[in-house]
């Protein structure tokens, strides 16, 4: 049956489950379709519950009852009773209520609901005209969701919950399979205890009594923007500011009613979560405060100094930056794994050491030799006679164009500007106008001071790209926040010398503001969403959310960099507020002994398997420091 939904409709299938959700502005629905990825098994509103009594998943109810504003159905899961009521109209309302029908105590160690959203990179295009970035929070009472076109446009739909509390949310079918094209399948939990207790601030364990029920409930609207969505909800909690040095204070509003901290800080580099109550239902949100920056960045070259070099090699290769596993103090070779060789990424921890001789810090001499031992390495194992930037100093391998926009600045940064001029000239040579390396723009236009030609390049990559209008060449992923904040990049680049209109220019923007939201959590809030790196980057191989992940910072690079005559005073604030919380949100995969993590796999669980932890690989997250450094974090 099909149900009217404000201006939209709802699809509800013969079971009770919900197949489709439709505005008549897009036409297409809001949650995955049937095909490889997904089937009727994980339609919206189907889940399961683990507890001490045996393990379920719901799918079939026993009982159902169709009404004129929609439908109450009942499952049971061996000792529960689950009721889930779902109404429609202006407003879409659904209810879910657990209550155990035995002589004993139930505990219930996760209780999760399918919301299966089409978060998905089939093509640019398709991303851009069918799919949503789905951004979740799940911080007890004040949980919510929006579900936002990719172009940025709306209507948006949002989702927030009424009655009870949402503590976590996991991803299922997320493998080798699905790869980094899908996101998977979201689930929102009431609790997930049983496989990531630490997860999100802590999972309460839901026992229930004898007779004793459990109800939450959510509502879902269009809304034309998050602002609007915003409007018609009232937390328990929030905070603006979600990140401050140590010593320092963080503010956070409390809604009437409600107690809980009015401020937080800290003495020691860490997150902590700050809780408030109205009696009833609790909500919570995540801060951050970390050493300063100077005092960070020593920290971190320290630390790769003495323990990110291969020493045991021969000649230059000593010098090369490699990953490391912080459990058991080892770094990592890299047989055929590209993603931990000794070239690509890696060169960021040499950017950083540029960066931090270049302002003073750190032991000037220890920097110059490291440096300089690199650049032999370089010279010798990465970069050929014609420019060709290899991916691994140990084995052949196919080019790849994201590295030569790195090596050149390398280059430029040791002074060497005729060479990092021939690796952007090869890098062209070899089609780069039809690709989206990171950093062109700017690149471009410092080596045009010495090679005027480099604008010749800028304004051809420039115009082949907004040809491409909507319909982006694939990279690695098919679509993704680090296709579109380089596109920009390279766009206001050739904008500043007069390629490109400002219109061309400006209604691009949504396509990368929508990659995030504003959710209260310090590794979410202006964070885009990537939910692939964990596994390509990290050791442990999950799948999943990485929030936030080190290339988060290009979206900040393009926010502080954007025009500020393209938008009114207020909207510039606000982007240049979002580009500086991106950088320093970045600062909480660093330690104050110069560790690092190269992913965090943020969904409670992955697959079933335990998440929301820190991968013990320090790999190429170095460059979420160059970044801050670059642009001048405050």
């Amino acid at each position: 049956m099909k149900f009217g939904f404000g201006a939209g409709q709802v699809e509800v299938t013969d079971d009770g489950a919900v197949a489709a959700v439709t505005h008549p502005v897009r036409g297409c629905s809001v949650l995955l379709e049937d095909g490889v990825l997904h089937d009727s098994t994980r339609y919206w509103g189907k889940g399961f519950a683990i507890t001490d009594r045996g393990s379920y998943r719901w799918d079939t109810p026993v009982s159902q009852r169709w009404r004129s504003s929609g439908i109450d159905l009942l499952y049971q899961l061996g000792d529960l009773e689950l009721r889930v009521g779902r109404r429609f109209g202006e407003q879409w309302t659904e209810t879910y209520e657990v209550r155990n029908s035995s002589a004993e105590a139930v505990a219930v160690g996760s209780l999760a609901v399918s919301t299966p959203w089409r978060d998905l990179y089939e093509s640019s295009r398709d991303s851009l005209n069918r799919a949503v970035h789905a951004h979740v929070w799940t911080g007890g009472a004040d949980s919510w969701v929006w579900a936002v076109p990719m172009d940025g446009s709306g209507p948006g739909l949002g989702m927030q919950l009424t009655e009870g509390e949402l503590w976590a949310y996991s991803v299922e079918s997320r493998d080798g399979g699905s790869s980094s094209n899908s996101r998977g399948h979201i689930y929102l939990h009431v609790t997930d205890h049983a496989r990531a207790p630490q997860a999100m601030g802590g999972q309460p364990e839901l026992v229930l009594a004898p007779g004793e029920t459990y109800r939450w409930t959510w509502q879902l609207a269009w809304h034309d923007s998050l602002a609007d969505f915003h409007a018609t909800r009232q937390p328990l909690l929030e905070a603006t500011d979600l990140v401050a040095e140590v010593g320092e204070t963080l503010a956070v509003q409390l809604a009437d009613g409600a107690t809980g901290p009015a401020s937080v800080s800290s003495a020691v580099a860490g997150t902590q979560y700050v809780e408030a109550t109205d009696g009833k239902v609790s909500s919570r949100i995540q801060v951050l405060f970390h050493q300063p920056l100077r005092e960070l960045v020593e920290s971190r070259v320290r630390f790769v100094l003495d323990k990110q070099r291969p020493v045991e090699r021969d000649g230059s290769r000593r010098f090369s930056f490699v990953p490391y596993d912080n459990e058991t103090g080892l770094t990592v070779l890299s047989a055929a794994w590209r993603d931990w060789s000794d070239g690509r990424e890696r060169i960021g921890t040499a950017l950083l050491l540029q960066e931090a001789r270049d302002r003073g810090w750190g032991d000037r001499a220890e920097l110059d030799a490291a440096l300089a031992g690199y650049s032999a390495f370089v010279v010798e194992h990465l970069v050929s006679a014609d420019g060709t930037v290899a991916d691994d100093s140990l084995r052949e391998t196919s080019t790849r164009l994201y590295n030569f926009p790195w090596f050149a600045r390398f280059f430029l940064g040791q002074g060497d500007s005729d060479r990092a001029i021939q690796i952007i000239d090869r890098y062209y040579e070899l089609g780069g106008d039809h690709f989206l390396a990171f950093d062109l723009g700017p690149l471009l236009l410092a080596l045009s001071k010495q090679a005027p030609r480099m604008l010749e390049h800028l304004e051809r990559h420039a115009r082949s790209f907004i040809e491409y209008g909507d319909n982006l060449p694939p990279h690695e992923v098919n679509y993704e926040q680090s296709m579109v904040a380089p596109l920009l990049e390279l766009l206001v680049a050739a904008h500043r010398v007069g390629f490109v209109s400002p219109d061309e220019l400006s209604s691009r923007l949504p396509w990368l503001t929508s990659f995030a939201a504003d959710q209260p959590d310090v590794r979410l809030r202006h964070i885009p969403i990537r939910h692939w790196d964990g596994y390509w980057f990290g050791l442990l191989r999950l799948w999943g959310d990485v929030f936030p992940h080190y290339w988060s910072v290009l979206s900040a690079a393009v926010y502080l960099s954007w025009p500020r005559d393209l938008l009114p005073r207020g909207e510039a604030d606000r982007l240049t507020a979002a580009g500086q919380a991106i950088l320093r949100a970045n600062l909480v995969n660093f330690s104050a002994d110069g560790s690092a993590t190269c992913a965090f796999v943020y969904p409670s669980s992955v697959n079933g398997r335990p998440a929301h932890l820190a991968d013990p690989l320090a790999n190429d997250q170095d460059w979420a420091l160059v970044y801050a450094l670059r642009y001048g974090l405050t």
